[in-house]
């Protein structure tokens, strides 16, 4: 019996080498895959950010909403329902747009409002309401850090 030449090994080695690399290539681009569905989700979820923060700003700037920055903050929240989790849906929309609602709904008091207590009042609630959204301001960056935290 003579031993098999050296060719023969080669081939037969041939196949597991070339089944490793297509499993090698296939894992790198299932990661790169991954990866870019993270950062996919990252801008989305960015983008809804930026809009918060710019409502915010804008109503901490003028003190005061209106109807623009109101739709500003309505059209850039409305996919927040299938980015992010229950607990950020219910904050956008039961605590942060029922304060927008209540500034608005006071300032349209106050311009027909004489001057007296009543109006007084009315500029209170208001100041509170502007202390509150400026407070959001840090808590909304602890809200949104784990949803916009890119981990490797």
């Amino acid at each position: 019996m003579t031993d098999p030449h050296w060719t023969q090994y080669l081939a037969a080695l041939l196949t597991p080498t070339v089944a490793f690399f297509g499993l090698t290539i296939g894992y790198r681009q299932w990661r790169t895959a991954q990866s870019k569905l993270k950062l996919d989700l990252f801008d989305r979820r960015l983008a809804i950010y930026d809009g918060i923060r710019s409502f915010m700003s804008s109503v901490m700037t003028t003190g005061k909403t209106t109807q623009e920055y109101e739709m500003e903050f309505l059209s850039s929240t409305r996919g927040a329902k299938w980015l992010f989790g229950p607990e950020i849906v219910e904050y956008l929309d039961t605590v942060l747009w029922h304060k927008a609602c209540d500034l608005w709904c006071l300032q349209e008091e106050f311009q027909d409002m004489p001057a007296g207590p009543e109006r007084t009042e009315n500029i209170q609630k208001k100041a509170e309401i502007k202390k509150w959204l400026g407070a959001q301001l840090q808590i909304i960056d602890e809200k949104f850090a784990p949803y916009l935290a890119l981990r490797h």
